[in-house]
C-alpha cells in the first residue's frame, strides 16, 4: 500500500515558523516581511526563508496589498489550513450534541442513526471504489481512514484467512467510550465502501489494545 501525507495533520513547524503563524493569526489583513521582521527582530532574509516553508506547506500565501502612492506591497496572510494548526476543542460540543441526540431519540433508534451516517458518508465517497477488486477497495479505504486520522495496518488473519484492518488508535476515543454505538458509523462505512460484512472484533472504546475489523 501506497503510503502519503496526511493532510489533516499539521506538518511539524519550528517555534520561529509558530510565532509567525501567531502574529499572522492577530493580523487577518496580512503583514509583510519588513513587519514581521521588526515584529521577530530578525532579519528580513530570516523571515523569507521561513515564509518558504510555510508556503510550500500550505499555512500561509501570498497577497498583494495596493497602496495609494508608490509600488504595491507583497504581504502574507493565514490560510484555512494556518488557522486549522491551533488547536481547537470540539469534543465538549460533540458530547453535548450526541447526549441529548441518544436521550431523545433512544439507544436502538441511535444505533440505527450511526449506522445511516455512515452509510451518508460512504455515498459521498464511493467513487473511488468504483471498478476496483476487493484488495484495491481495502487499500483504499485503508488511505481514507489515515486521512481521517487512524493510524492502520492491513493483513490477512491466519485461522480465518479474512482480509484484516487494525487501527492502533481511535480518533474519537473519548466519544466511543460513551456512546458505543459510534462504532456502528465505521461499520457502515466500511461495509457499503467494501460491499462485504465486516464485523468488529476488538474495540479500544471497550478495554481492548487496538480496534480491528474483519472483512468477510
Amino acid at each position: 500500500m501506497t503510503k502519503r501525507m496526511n493532510p489533516l495533520i499539521p506538518q511539524k513547524i519550528s517555534s520561529r515558523q509558530h510565532q509567525i503563524l501567531e502574529h499572522l493569526l492577530a493580523n487577518r489583513n496580512g503583514l509583510s516581511v519588513d513587519e514581521l521582521a521588526k515584529l521577530l527582530d530578525i532579519s528580513r532574509t530570516g523571515v523569507q526563508q521561513h515564509f518558504v516553508v510555510l508556503e510550500r506547506d500550505g499555512y500561509i500565501k501570498k497577497n498583494t496589498l495596493n497602496k495609494t502612492a508608490g509600488r504595491p506591497v507583497m504581504i502574507y496572510v493565514i490560510t484555512d489550513k494556518g488557522n486549522n494548526y491551533f488547536p481547537k476543542q470540539y469534543a465538549w460540543f460533540s458530547e453535548l450534541i450526541l447526549s441529548d441526540l441518544q436521550q431523545e431519540i433512544g439507544p436502538e433508534r441511535f444505533k440505527v442513526y450511526m449506522q445511516k451516517l455512515g452509510g451518508k458518508m460512504a455515498d459521498k465517497l464511493r467513487f473511488k471504489f468504483e471498478g476496483k477488486k476487493l484488495n484495491e477497495r481495502i487499500d483504499e479505504l485503508a488511505l481514507i481512514m489515515t486521512d481521517l486520522g487512524f493510524q492502520v495496518k492491513v493483513g490477512v488473519e491466519p485461522e480465518t484467512e479474512c482480509p484484516n484492518i487494525q487501527a492502533c488508535n481511535c480518533i474519537y476515543h473519548d466519544l466511543a467510550q460513551k456512546h458505543h454505538e459510534i462504532c456502528e458509523f465505521d461499520l457502515a462505512l466500511m461495509s457499503s465502501l467494501l460491499d462485504k460484512k465486516v464485523e468488529q472484533i476488538s474495540c479500544m472504546a471497550k478495554g481492548d489494545c487496538h480496534c480491528s475489523f474483519r472483512i468477510k
